[in-house]
Parts: structure tokens; sequence; C-alpha cells
């Protein structure tokens, strides 16, 4: 369990958040949970909903390094990753390191970038490390990339594949306020000047110290074992076409202690995996095209599988 000046520490960084994102404690939580999981995050909604302000408030209140990319159909891997610059003066080449040297990456509209740009993140959201030009560099610690994309119905967008999708430890939406929200962001102070005046609520090594405290979080044989039936089922049950691989349990269990810990809990309970299971799952599902989309499948899963 985390100590008391821990827990409040942590208590406050929630409170904060939502004080800039009105409306969407879930959301919120949610977005913790893969921070502290040490995972990455794909939110999928409309412009004008609040994702990069989410994005800003997150490394502002945890006191971490943001950078942000703007995807674009034009946009290079180059771009994201750096390049090696000669040096005619010392005779050599070199790096100039692009703006995934940043703790908190906002990649904007992911899906606007065709494929090969996309592709760019995936050695850098799986182990923490990029190789550009044979070298391998590694990124900071923590490192955190939110993603944003838009309906893939869109004009100008390009669906994320399989493997790229696989590396987000949740998808979740913001969706539009609440009336009473709404009002509240609509009177108030614009968000960006609040989140310029954002202290952290973290001194030095304290929030590492509270993602290593997720690790220390209990999952009994009895709770690996439902997560492990959620496997199954998914691999037989009607409508998918790929179920979901072990990296995807180990995703939910690991998601689940975060979960846990945020509640001030030092163990899981089913409730921690049922909260998360179609915010992790979904996205990782192959269904049919009269499978009535990826989310309804993911919670009928969950229904059919009883707790033991």
């Amino acid at each position: 369990m985390l100590s008391q000046p821990l827990r409040d520490a942590l208590d406050r960084a929630q409170t904060q958040v939502n004080s800039l994102i009105l409306g969407k404690s879930h959301e919120v939580r949610l977005a913790f949970v893969a921070l502290l999981a040490d995972g990455h995050i794909l939110i999928e909604d409309l412009p004008g909903l609040g994702k990069t302000t989410l994005a800003h408030a997150l490394a502002a209140t945890v006191g971490l390094k943001f950078q942000r990319v703007q995807f674009t159909s034009d946009l290079l891997p180059a771009d994201i990753l750096g390049v090696s610059v000669f040096d005619a003066a010392r005779q050599m080449f070199e790096f100039h390191a692009g703006p995934v040297f940043t703790q908190v990456l906002l990649a904007d509209e992911i899906n606007r970038a065709p494929p090969r740009t996309q592709s760019a993140l995936l050695e850098a959201m799986a182990e923490h490390q990029v190789t550009v030009d044979g070298t391998t560099r590694p990124l900071p610690s923590p490192f955190f990339v939110i993603a944003t994309q838009n309906p893939v119905d869109l004009a100008g967008t390009y669906p994320l594949p399989d493997s790229q999708l696989d590396r987000f430890l949740l998808r979740l939406s913001l969706g539009y306020p609440g009336e009473d929200a709404e009002r509240e962001l609509l009177a108030g102070t614009d968000r960006r000047t609040m989140i310029a005046s954002v202290q952290p609520c973290f001194a030095g090594g304290e929030f590492d110290a509270v993602r290593d405290a997720v690790t220390r979080v209990h999952t009994s044989e009895a709770l690996v074992a439902y997560v492990q039936s959620l496997l199954a089922r998914s691999r037989r049950h009607p409508g998918i076409r790929v179920g979901l691989s072990p990296r995807a349990g180990l995703a939910l269990l690991r998601a689940s202690r975060a979960h846990a810990l945020l509640l001030g809990r030092g163990h899981v309970v089913p409730e921690d995996v049922q909260a998360l299971f179609p915010h992790v799952a979904a996205h990782r599902l192959v269904t049919d095209a009269d499978a009535g989309g990826d989310a309804a499948v993911a919670k009928s899963i969950l229904h059919s599988v009883p707790v033991d």
C-alpha cells in the first residue's frame, strides 16, 4: 500500500485533473490507470472534446515533460524520431532528437498519417527506445503516449494496424460533456490559462514510487484464473475472428493493479477487471462486420464469463 503522503499526492493529482476536465471523472481515472501501469492511451473522439487538454493536464499535474505532434498525411518517421545531420565543421554526423524524446507524447490525430509514419512509434511504445541509423537510443522514463484518433469514417483517415492497436493499454472516448459541466466550461477560465498555472502534485521521485507500488498490488490465483477465462472466451465467442492474446491478459492484470491502487486497495478484485475489460479488450478484438462493434462484443464476453 501507499504511504499517506503518496496517497494524498495521488488524490490531489486526480482532483486537479478533474478540475480541468469537467464531468469526466471515469475517463480521468482511466488515464491515471494507464500512466501508473506504464501503458499508453488511445482516445477516439471527435475534434474539440478535450483530448489535448487531458494530455496537457496529466503532464502538468504529474510534472512530466510534454511534447505534441500533429499527425498529417505528409508527416515522416524522421519528424517524430529525429534525424542525423552531417556537421561539416566536425566531419561527423550529429543526431537531432525528435519530439518522441519526451515523457508524455501527444500523438494528435494519429490516424491522419499513413501506416509507415504510424509505425514509427511501435518500437518506442513497446521498448521505450528508438533505433535510428543503426543506433538504439533510450527514451526518458516514464514514457507515455496519448494518441488521439478521429472516427475512421471521417475523410482522410487511415485505420491503425492491429500491431499498433495492441501497443495501447486502454482505449477510451471522452464524449460530449454533461449540461452542467459544459455550462461551467463555457463560463469559466480558458483551460490553457489554467493549465499554465498548474503546479505538479509530486515531488522528485514520488511518482516513481507510486508506479513501483502498482507492481506490489496482489492478484490471487482465482483472479488470474478469471482473467484467463475471459481470454479463452474471447477466442471462441460468436462474431470474433481473432481473440485476445496472452499479452492482452498481462495488460488487463497490470491495469487492474493500477485501478485497485487508485481506489486504495492493496489487492485486485473482479470489479477492477470488469471496470477495465472493455477498455483493454475492445480495440484488440478482430470482429465480423455484423458482430455489432468491438465494444459491444467485449461487453458480451464480460457478461458471459461468471466469477467463481
